[in-house]
């Protein structure tokens, strides 16, 4: 099998359209992983998110008075932990900072969000010659679990029934991922794929966000520069998708649940003491809470430090 077919094979490999998201990431989490920094054993760091959101927008997607403007911030400490050849460990404790304003009024919320815990298995990984070329694929498939530690206020939802429930630090609910991450590289020249699948449970005061789908699709080449670092500019698909959501076990949340797909760049960049990344989401297609919301373009930051 040649490289272009290995290629299209991942690609096809990645379900890029299943289900029908807490509003595809802002508010109450996200679980883009994209490309991690380069680390032999252990990596901690900080990465830094910002999404807009407009809600409260009239039929067809229109601006109206009451529409609202939402933004979301989040620094998360996150780090990895691989045990042997086998096994790996990814830990995220979000910090969120969000804003909100309308012409009728604003607000803010700040502290700590859910944090998550994701364990991963390597099934396998391969190398061969190709052409004189060398072939390298591995797959890990894991899964993981959500803490409710982030402060859920069951109020927002009874003042704003109208807008997603999404202006929250956490959820309140202990939910659960299923997680894969499949990597297939020529010489300097890869594909990363990663899919995540959240499944939640209702929480104390019977809401229950929809679960969610994240999978992104990113090809990358390494630029190895005067034998100490390591550029890899990226670029690819990233889609997000989550049923409606439930509340008092039974009734459907009509502002809830959609999809949106993003056009992704960024770099990754690599020295023997730290690593740093970017990337910029620019949302190319969607369909949020029954056209009652409108998600912006998204920025991410990274630096991370191997031990």
């Amino acid at each position: 099998m040649n490289f272009k077919k290995i290629i299209i094979l991942a690609l096809l490999v990645s379900p890029l359209s299943l289900l029908a998201c807490d509003i595809c990431g802002c508010g109450v989490g996200s679980y883009y992983i994209g490309i991690l920094p380069e680390y032999n054993k252990r990596f901690i760091g900080l990465r830094y998110q910002h999404k807009q959101l407009q809600t409260h927008l009239g039929a067809q997607g229109n601006v109206t008075p009451l529409t609202t403007d939402e933004t979301y911030q989040t620094a998360e400490l996150w780090g990895g932990w691989n045990f042997g050849k086998r096994f790996r460990v990814l830990a995220f404790v979000p910090y969120n900072f969000n804003e909100r304003s309308s012409q009728a009024s604003s607000g803010s919320k700040n502290g700590l969000g859910d944090i998550a815990l994701m364990g991963y298995y390597n099934l396998f990984t391969k190398s061969t010659s190709l052409n004189s070329k060398l072939l390298v694929h591995s797959l890990w498939l894991g899964a993981g679990i959500k803490a409710p530690t982030g402060k859920y206020e069951p109020s927002e939802r009874l003042a704003v029934q109208e807008t997603p429930n999404n202006f929250q630090l956490g959820t309140a609910s202990t939910d659960f991922t299923i997680n894969a991450a499949y990597d297939v590289r020529l010489n300097d020249l890869g594909v990363n794929l990663n899919v995540n699948y959240k499944i939640n449970t209702a929480n104390k005061y019977e809401y229950h966000y929809g679960n969610k789908l994240t999978t992104n699709a990113l090809m990358y080449y390494k630029f190895r520069l005067f034998h100490k670092l390591t550029f890899a500019p990226n670029a690819g698909v990233l889609y997000e998708t989550a049923e409606k959501d439930i509340e008092n076990n039974k009734y459907e949340v009509d502002v809830s649940g959609g999809h949106s797909a993003s056009l992704v760049t960024g770099f990754e960049l690599a020295m023997s003491k730290f690593s740093l990344g970017a990337n910029y989401q620019t949302i190319v297609s969607q369909e949020l809470a029954n056209q009652r919301a409108k998600a912006g373009n998204r920025l991410m930051l990274h630096v991370s430090v191997p031990f």
